[in-house]
């Protein structure tokens, strides 16, 4: 004999059924928003910049210094303890984008291997991050002091480039190279004192001196 379920009764445990199933999955829900969550999280900052700012608006990096020095005075050592420079300037700023030094009034004290003295002097100096390189603008005067092998060298000029560690001294503008007692003038310098060379460019006038000993 066969009996036919009633309505009543599949409606009853098709709600049970489903009661069961969301009871189970609402031990996961949790989980699973807090999961959403994150992922909006991150999807938020890695988009909201860019979002923001545009195609457009965004800036390139700015020409500012990002610290002053005044009236200051910067020493350098070498891995042995040798004095290899001193610098000194009423104002000096740092940029950060080129990595470079503007030195106000600035004096320059370097030293080679040798222990051979050099003075530079200017209205203002631009070095870079080093140090190697120092650019001297208006009024620039590098002194060598005279040594057991070489006389007293001054170069002038309002642009002269210096390179500390080879030793070479540049221009591109009319300079004057005093040494000893002769004196030159040229339009264009470039001067090496590691292999002695000099070379004097454009309209060069020189005025030699004898030697009296000779």
């Amino acid at each position: 004999m066969t009996t036919a379920a009633t309505p009543g009764v599949g409606l009853r445990r098709w709600t049970a059924w489903v009661r069961r199933t969301w009871d189970r999955a609402a031990i996961y829900l949790p989980i699973i928003m807090m999961g959403l969550l994150a992922l909006g999280t991150y999807w938020l900052a890695r988009n909201t910049p860019a979002l923001l700012a545009g195609p457009g608006l965004q800036r390139p990096p700015v020409h500012e210094p990002d610290y002053f020095m005044r009236d200051f005075s910067v020493k350098t050592f070498d891995p042995s303890g040798r004095l290899k420079s001193e610098v000194f300037g009423t104002e000096a700023r740092h940029y950060p984008d080129t990595d470079t030094l503007e030195i106000d009034q600035p004096r320059i004290r370097a030293y080679n291997e040798r222990g051979a003295l050099t003075v530079a002097t200017a209205q203002r100096a631009i070095s870079n991050g080093d140090g190697t390189e120092v650019q001297l603008t208006g009024n620039a005067v590098v002194t060598r002091e005279a040594s057991a092998d070489a006389p007293r060298m001054e170069f002038q000029g309002e642009f002269l480039h210096v390179f500390v560690d080879t030793e070479r001294v540049r221009s591109h503008k009319p300079v004057t190279l005093v040494r000893g007692k002769d004196r030159f003038v040229a339009e264009q310098l470039d001067y090496d004192n590691l292999d002695r060379v000099m070379e004097l460019r454009g309209r060069v006038r020189g005025v030699l001196v004898p030697n009296a000993r000779r």
